[in-house]
C-alpha cells in the first residue's frame, strides 16, 4: 500500500528543510493519489523536474520511485514550467513541489531511478 500523497509531500517537505533547503507546494494536487512532479531549483536558475516513474518501472508499483524529466536534467525554469503546465492540463490531480537548493539537491535519495 502506497503513502498517500498529501503525507508524502509533508514528509518530504520536512526531509529538505532539515538538509537546509526551502521547499514549498506551487500546486496542491488530489490529496490521497495525486501524482507528484519535484521542481528542484539551482542558485544559477536553472532547473530539473523530476516525475513519477512509469508504472511496472523497477518496483514503482510498490513505491513511489522518480525519474528525471529532461535529459540534460537541468533546464530552463520557461521549458520546466512547459512541461508542468502540460501534465496540470492533462491531470487536474497532480501536485507540484518546488524545492530551492543552491547545489540542485533533489532529497530523493535511493527513490530516483537511473
Amino acid at each position: 500500500m502506497r503513502l498517500k500523497s498529501e503525507f508524502w509531500v509533508k514528509a518530504y517537505l520536512r526531509r529538505c528543510t532539515v538538509s537546509g533547503a526551502s521547499g514549498v507546494v506551487v500546486r496542491h494536487g488530489d490529496d490521497d493519489a495525486g501524482a507528484i512532479f519535484i521542481k528542484v531549483v539551482r542558485a544559477d536558475r536553472m532547473v530539473a523536474v523530476y516525475s513519477p516513474a512509469p508504472a511496472g518501472m523497477d518496483e514503482a508499483d510498490r513505491g513511489r520511485r522518480w525519474v528525471v524529466c529532461f535529459s540534460e536534467e537541468f533546464v530552463t525554469d520557461d521549458k520546466a514550467e512547459a512541461m508542468l503546465t502540460r501534465e496540470a492540463d492533462f491531470d487536474r490531480d497532480v501536485w507540484v513541489v518546488e524545492i530551492d537548493d543552491r547545489d540542485g539537491r533533489h532529497f530523493l535519495g535511493d527513490e530516483l531511478l537511473e
